[in-house]
């Protein structure tokens, strides 16, 4: 799975092809945490990050929706 963005020390991860991959998500590690989270919802599916780093996913999906639904 292609790393398609980090800030700090957030990595962003998307399986690029598949609609196996229903409701499209990405995936997000930090540290030990890991979590799945709907693009087009920016609600986490699954797993827990701090809160802070949430709040910095959900903010870095509303800037980036639009290319990563093309994706």
């Amino acid at each position: 799975m292609p790393i398609i963005a980090r800030f700090y020390g957030i990595i962003i991860k998307m399986f690029l092809l598949g609609s196996e991959h229903n409701p499209p998500h990405i995936h997000v590690v930090y540290g030990e945490h890991t979590a799945l989270f709907n693009i087009q919802t920016f609600v986490m599916l699954e797993g827990d990050l701090p809160v802070r780093a949430e709040a910095m996913v959900r903010e870095w999906l509303e800037l980036h929706k639009q290319d990563l639904m093309e994706i």
